[in-house]
């Protein structure tokens, strides 16, 4: 049966790097919350973000639910940085009877710093499209994750 496999980590961590090899590995199509806010919503939405990306994640869900109905694997690459966020998930797939796996990213302090930096660099030059981290959008993620306790992780990945 295919499966959901959820990556959990930091912004700027290597999810998305991750996820794209796991879609090679596993034949999985890639559902990626910042590709789809990226092209279809403006990067600073202030105090609509969070009611916009809910709505974003429910339709990816549902999409998730779709393509692991008919075989084919999904990998969900969102960071999933909350326990309650990790948990959500895992009710939705055990609703539904998916299997689900997480994969914790875990990356160092000054990984992540060197991390961010070169993501910005790579923006302001527009050589990628992704989110530009400043200062306190770092500072607002950092203090928004959770790290995943060890019982919430099937796979850990560290990130050098």
């Amino acid at each position: 049966m295919a499966e959901i496999i959820a990556l959990c980590g930091k912004i700027c961590c290597g999810k998305t790097t991750c996820a794209r090899r796991l879609c090679r590995e596993k034949r999985a199509a890639l559902l990626s919350m910042d590709e789809v806010m990226l092209a279809l919503f403006p990067p600073y939405l202030g105090d609509r973000h969070e009611e916009i990306a809910a709505r974003v994640r429910a339709m990816l869900l549902a999409k998730a639910e779709e393509l692991v109905g008919v075989g084919v694997n999904v990998v969900l690459d969102w960071g999933f940085w909350s326990r309650a966020g990790r948990d959500d998930l895992r009710a939705f797939c055990r609703e539904r009877g998916i299997p689900c796996q997480f994969r914790y990213l875990h990356i160092d302090e000054t990984t992540w710093r060197e991390r961010v930096a070169a993501r910005n660099r790579a923006v302001e030059a527009g050589e990628t499209a992704a989110y530009l981290v400043d200062a306190n959008l770092a500072a607002k993620c950092a203090a928004a994750f959770e790290p995943p306790a060890a019982d919430e992780t099937d796979v850990v990945e560290v990130c050098d």
